[in-house]
């Protein structure tokens, strides 16, 4: 099976089923090595957010709780 064809067969799939390929089909990249390099612009709004972070380190929302809103929004799990 090709690409496209893959793709295709992945256009019939359910979204949820179709995001978990996509989570997939990265884990797999990265397992092989890749490493994307950030652009200027990522770089500094991840330096803007770490300082946000280190300067009221309590605002933030744990992450469980980011876990259960994003799994209710989506239907993951």
């Amino acid at each position: 099976m090709n690409a496209t064809e893959i793709l295709e067969a992945a256009k019939n799939l359910p979204q949820a089923e179709r995001i978990k390929l996509a989570q997939d089909f990265w884990e797999i990249i990265v397992e092989d090595g890749y490493d994307p390099e950030l652009t200027p612009e990522q770089a500094a709004e991840l330096d803007r957010r770490l300082a946000e972070f280190e300067q009221n380190p309590r605002a933030g929302i744990p992450w469980k709780q980011v876990e259960a809103n994003l799994n209710k929004r989506f239907g993951w799990q």
